[in-house]
């Protein structure tokens, strides 16, 4: 039994640090010691043995002629970083390879929310993923859906998550919990018009809670009585990650709410959420940093939370305090009693770094091995084989061009379009005028007036949401990807029917990908067979690579100006996100629950 294996470790512990007679195994000697819990640097020693830390301070009597001896002076010794909410599918990879790319810069334990392929195929694809995660060498743990999707009204996913799914998930290996809680985001419309998704809500989480997991929030721009009753729905202690400016964290952290100050790779909060700490001068312990959504290209080329630590100081936090929201601040809050901390009896993952300020991770242990040195990682990953159970998640039929024309019998028309807000999920609301030609409404790229469509990929019931968007910049051509938060139908954005057209039925030819095209050819595509979201055919550095290129086919060969363009599309069928979004069933008014008509 594990508790009778922890009490031998332990033993074996005590019997090292009480008699001559044994010594560690390995000593970081005369390194500057990072303590999270006093806040402070000062010069000690670390002794290891097995997966434990045996002791911090002075550990000459601790080393044996056996005893690996590292000499660390001038260099810091952390605790290893953890990234609190993220999701493996926004990186397009599978959880080994995201791991081997996010070992190397310190990150030692990842929190996944496999929301997105949980709204694809359900627990079969969550458990999928806690499976791969459970041969690895970091600590990988999920926390995952309580309803899938989170507006039934507005939108359609693979398979339907519910109160009924939770005693078998939230007891499945590695799962500590329930994500975030999008299904009550917007709290006064889903009271209104939904209120029996607040009951099977409270069913979850009541449930979680009593069994001793966590409840991520979800509460963008909730205030007052809104927020309190999201903070009720999650069962008291609650995160948020969608906290996008410094009154809205201030009114978070006063009511007791864990803010993920969230810096991924499109969306970057935390230098506004950091602005509570730095100019209102509020307590940090319920602050932590966490990135939602990284790309491949970002972690191989940035880091991983050591590039977001870095951010933080370069905003004005003190490193120690930076180091903390990364560390004991996110184990705290998922009740980590083992890491978080350099102490005795925790493990020993530990970030060696050579310049606190510049976050530059040397060397990185996990459970006292060395896994990576000179951002290399050191030890093989497994290959895990994702079952025929989680492919084929695309069942629709091809279309032709009149499935997503918008029509009118009108020779002018005043349009709604989504305006996509860089480097946010947020959008603003457009109404353009544009003409009509044949009875088919046009786009107008010189306006920047793009169509956009979401179309059903799951066989469920064929629908086609149709709307237009500003902020791509495409001159010419169409883009189309099976990601799309959260529900991941095919989304497609484009200068021209025909082009979107093509786009789309490759994504359904290859089972789930991203298609670029331009006078209806194919310039580049990525098959993403695993849920539509993931690749396991490519590593980690293969992905970063065929992403880029995929960008610059939609930069250069179509002319698009936004960055990250298929993470700012995927972000544009978030229905719990205001203000505008497209989703299978149309263009969604998310601040008032409603289905809009593209033309006014």
């Amino acid at each position: 039994m594990k508790y009778i294996k922890q009490a031998m470790e332990y033993k074996e512990l005590i019997d090292t640090l009480m008699s001559n007679k044994h010594h560690a195994d390995i000593v970081l000697y005369g390194g500057n010691v990072v303590n999270v819990l006093t806040r402070e640097v000062y010069n000690a020693d670390i002794a290891i043995k097995g997966k434990y830390i045996l002791l911090v301070g002075d550990c000459e009597d601790l080393i044996g002629e056996n005893t690996i001896v590292v000499d660390v002076s001038g260099k810091y010794l952390s605790p290893g970083f953890i990234d609190s909410h993220m999701h493996f599918e926004s990186s397009m990879l599978t959880v080994t390879e995201f791991s081997r790319l996010s070992i190397p810069s310190g990150t030692t334990t990842l929190i996944a929310d496999p929301h997105e392929i949980g709204n694809a195929l359900g627990p079969v694809g969550m458990k999928a993923m806690a499976d791969e995660a459970n041969v690895l060498p970091n600590h990988v743990r999920f926390v995952v859906p309580a309803l899938t999707p989170d507006c039934p009204n507005l939108e359609t996913a693979g398979v339907d998550v519910s109160s009924k799914d939770m005693e078998d998930l939230l007891n499945y290996k590695n799962i500590i919990g329930i994500g975030e809680l999008q299904g009550f985001s917007n709290a006064k419309h889903v009271y209104k018009n939904t209120p029996e998704i607040i009951t099977d809500l409270l069913a979850s989480t009541t449930y979680a809670k009593s069994i001793g997991k966590v409840v991520d929030g979800n509460a963008p721009d909730l205030f007052g009585k809104e927020l309190a009753a999201h903070i009720v729905c999650t069962g008291g202690k609650c995160s948020c990650h969608e906290t996008t400016t410094k009154e809205e964290c201030v009114e978070k952290l006063r009511q007791g709410v864990y803010v993920f100050m969230r810096e991924g790779s499109t969306q970057k909060n935390m230098g506004e959420c950091i602005k509570a700490i730095t100019e209102e001068k509020l307590d940090s312990r319920r602050c932590i940093l966490a990135t939602d959504d990284m790309v491949a290209e970002d972690l191989e080329k940035l880091g991983h939370m050591n590039e977001i630590v870095k951010r933080t100081i370069n905003q004005g936090v003190d490193p120690i305090e930076a180091i903390q929201m990364v560390t004991i601040n996110p184990a705290t809050y998922f009740g980590l009693e083992d890491r978080g901390i350099l102490s005795p009896s925790k493990v020993a993952d530990i970030a060696i770094i050579n310049d606190l300020k510049e976050m530059d991770v040397e060397a990185v242990f996990i459970e006292g091995k060395l896994v990576a040195s000179d951002k290399e990682l050191l030890v093989p990953l497994p290959k895990y084989t994702y079952p025929d159970s989680v492919k084929n998640s695309v069942k629709r039929e091809k279309l032709v061009d009149e499935d997503l024309e918008i029509r009118s019998d009108e020779k002018k028309v005043t349009v709604r379009a989504i305006k996509a807000i860089p480097d946010q999920n947020l959008t603003e609301c457009l109404e353009e005028e544009t003409t009509v030609k044949n009875s088919v409404v046009q786009s107008d790229v010189s306006n920047d007036l793009l169509y956009i469509a979401c179309v059903e990929r799951y066989g469920r019931n064929n629908n086609i949401g149709k709307a237009f968007v500003k902020g791509f910049g495409l001159k010419k051509g169409a883009f189309a990807e099976s990601v799309a938060h959260d529900t991941h139908n095919i989304t497609v954005v484009g200068t021209n029917i025909a082009d979107m057209v093509v786009a789309v039925n490759k994504v359904i030819e290859m089972g789930g990908g991203i298609a670029v095209v331009n006078n209806q050819r194919v310039l580049e595509e990525l098959r993403l067979p695993v849920g539509g979201l993931i690749t396991d055919e490519l590593t980690g550095s293969e992905v970063s690579e065929k992403i880029v290129s995929l960008e610059k086919t939609v930069s250069k060969g179509l002319g698009g100006s936004i960055h990250a363009p298929f993470m700012h599309l995927s972000f544009l069928a978030l229905s719990t996100s205001p203000k505008w979004k497209i989703t299978d069933k149309g263009l969604i008014d998310v601040n008032n629950f409603e289905i809009l008509s593209p033309i006014v």
